[in-house]
């Protein structure tokens, strides 16, 4: 079972801010690319941002210059620090665990239990104007 969970959604007013987190006690060890995601009722699943491994992130156009996504090895925790919402952020926001770009042939300590690939239930964001 992937202990993977996102929490810190809710409600907020155009403009306001909001902070995910993305928490799962492998971080610290297995080299992930670690995404976040997020879907509004009737429309594709979209990739927000991710961060990798060696530091480096990306963010889709949508979103640059008002959200940040950081990481946290001693919390277990990568975050999603979203500023200057827009109602048009209103959807269910995933992270994703995933192997790095950066370093593929990472590989793990013996007996951690990685998930590559692995998603989080998901937590609502709702913006209203």
């Amino acid at each position: 079972q992937v202990d993977l969970k996102e929490s810190g959604g809710g409600s907020a007013q155009a403009g306001e801010s909001l902070i995910l987190a993305c928490t799962t006690s492998t971080i610290p060890y297995c080299g992930y690319n670690v995404a976040w995601y997020r879907q509004a009722p009737g429309k594709e699943r979209e990739v927000v941002s991710s961060i990798d491994s060696d530091g480096s992130t990306n963010y889709a156009d949508s979103v640059k210059d008002r959200f940040s996504i950081s990481q946290d090895n001693a919390k277990n925790t990568v975050y999603l620090q979203m500023s200057s919402l827009k109602p048009e952020d209103t959807a269910m926001y995933y992270c994703q665990t995933d192997r790095s770009t950066a370093n593929p042939l990472y590989r793990p300590p013996f007996g951690v239990p990685c998930r590559y690939g692995a998603w989080g239930q998901g937590t609502q964001v709702t913006v209203s104007s």
